[in-house]
């Protein structure tokens, strides 16, 4: 099988070493993806927009692995705050609302503090 690697452009990926996502024959392996804006390398205060652009984010790298938020199967998601969590409920049923990928939630701290949700998401391209 063939495997792709797809950027996203942000300078993280070549500074630590990794990819926005992996494919890997019909899988799609998005990586743990933050609020950060790529084309301009900003980020929002609030963990609503941060949220709203890590899913724009994660469509991109789908996209360009020839996939969809349609084909994800499994989300992680992590926050600093968990009581932050509740907040993106809307923001996330828009996305995964008919989708309903298996999910797992969990508090830990992010490589920067100005980040306040990180999404990984499992694709199965059909």
């Amino acid at each position: 099988m063939n495997r792709k690697l797809i950027s996203s452009g942000s300078s993280f990926e070549k500074e630590i070493g990794y990819s926005r996502a992996v494919v890997d024959g019909d899988w799609v392996f998005v990586s743990g993806t933050t609020g950060y804006n790529y084309d301009t390398m900003t980020i929002e205060n609030d963990v609503v927009s941060q949220t709203e652009q890590c899913m724009k984010n994660i469509v991109s790298a789908l996209e360009k692995s020839g996939s969809k938020i349609e084909d994800v199967v499994r989300v992680t998601y992590i926050l600093p705050n968990a009581s932050d969590f509740e907040k993106c409920w809307p923001t996330l049923r828009n996305y995964f609302g008919e989708v309903r990928p298996s999910a797992t939630m969990f508090s830990a701290g992010l490589a920067d503090p100005k980040m306040k949700i990180e999404i990984q998401v499992t694709a199965i391209k059909k």
